[in-house]
């Protein structure tokens, strides 16, 4: 076993540790207080291809290894997980979405342009209705003549607000169950597609969170993804261990932050003559905090390097682990640097407070940890 990064790796972690410093650490407080994502840093990002992580080099992307999407999203989500939200809805969701499952015509006609960022995107699944049990979608597609139309509506969709092209999911038939699920590929401009209200958030709030709306939303045969009905739910299920990766990263981004200003709090902070570091039981709960972030950071990788060996049956297993470790951890880590800050660690001066809100959300999103541990069960059988 080869616990070593790559050389190419650790440059593209270097890079993107660097932009998160120098492009996004500024905005960050602006962001979290009056709720919005800073576009200069979106066009900033398109010189270093950060749009094109999920798509593959022949269109255009900087896709090599799922492992280094990892590393990407880890970095960002130090500095602003909501930032690493928007770039992975985008990149993950939406456009690694498609080039696995689209036919040719459709990879050439739209993963240049997300990969440019001169796109946006976003994945368009869940339902006012339909969370943990996406099967059981409203949303409904109905063929006439050369277009489908759409009618539905879709909530909680990072990038929703400002994508201009978005993966839907839609049953054409409800009788069928699941092979009537489809995916379609939506532009913005589409007759009857409305961007509905902007969520307000607990946390990752640099992240635009909202709803859309389809009434009667006319979506050409050709933007069917994959040119075949009854596909939806294999496409879907065929990025959600990466999805669970990639969550998981971003929780490790989250909790390695907040180990770091927790422990640099803990030298500097004197209370009875001293720091308070050297108080044993602010030693444990460091101790503890960065064991389970090695631990977290450990499985995930382990996890996504079988991934990219092509060794699928073994990473789903740890897919579904390291959503709910490392998910958990985040919030576990976070609750213990804001305990140590203190009062001041409930103060918006301190960045650990937005660090416990940020990782409020990932036991949640890509599926629950109760799903989590019901997939994990399931292998036990």
């Amino acid at each position: 076993m080869n616990f070593d990064l790559t050389q190419e790796q650790n440059m593209l972690k270097e890079t993107v540790r660097k932009f998160a410093e120098k492009e996004v650490a500024p905005y960050v407080e602006e962001m979290d207080r009056e709720e919005k994502f800073i576009d200069e840093i979106w066009e900033k990002a398109k010189t270093l291809g950060f749009h094109g992580m999920g798509i593959p080099a022949e269109y255009d992307g900087m896709l090599t290894d799922y492992l280094s999407f990892c590393l990407m999203g880890e970095e960002l989500g130090k500095v602003d997980a909501g930032v690493a939200t928007t770039f992975g809805a985008h990149a993950l969701l939406c456009a690694n979405n498609i080039a696995r499952n689209a036919t040719e015509e459709q990879k050439k006609k739209y993963l240049p342009v997300l990969a440019s960022g001169n796109k946006k995107g976003c994945m368009g699944l869940t339902e006012p209705g339909a969370g943990s049990d996406a099967i059981s979608l409203k949303t409904r597609a109905r063929k006439v003549g050369k277009e489908y139309i759409l009618n539905g509506a879709k909530t909680f969709i990072s990038n929703a607000p400002f994508a201009d092209i978005a993966l839907i999911y839609a049953t054409t038939d409800p009788s069928l169950g699941v092979a009537g699920i489809c995916t379609f590929i939506v532009e913005k401009d589409f007759p009857g597609y409305h961007v509905g209200r902007k969520l307000s958030k607990m946390g990752l709030r640099s992240s635009p969170t909202g709803e859309i709306i389809m009434e009667d939303c006319h979506v050409p045969e050709e933007n069917l993804l994959g040119g075949v009905e009854g596909k939806g739910l294999r496409q879907m299920f065929s990025g959600l261990d990466v999805e669970r990766f990639m969550w998981g990263g971003l929780a490790i981004g989250i909790a390695q932050a907040a180990f770091d200003a927790a422990l640099k709090y803990s030298k500097e902070r004197e209370q009875f003559g001293q720091p308070i570091f050297n108080f044993e039981m602010i030693q444990d709960k460091l101790a503890t905090m960065l064991v389970e972030l090695e631990a977290a950071r450990l499985l995930t990788y382990k996890g996504l390097t079988y991934w990219d060996q092509g060794k699928f049956k073994e990473a789903r297993m740890l897919a579904a682990q390291s959503k709910l470790y490392a998910c958990e951890m985040a919030n576990r880590v976070t609750a213990d640097a804001v305990h140590i800050h203190g009062g001041y660690g409930y103060m918006k001066e301190f960045p650990v407070e937005r660090y416990m809100r940020d990782a409020k959300v990932f036991p949640i999103g890509a599926g629950t940890s109760e799903v989590q541990k019901l997939i994990i069960a399931n292998y036990l059988r």
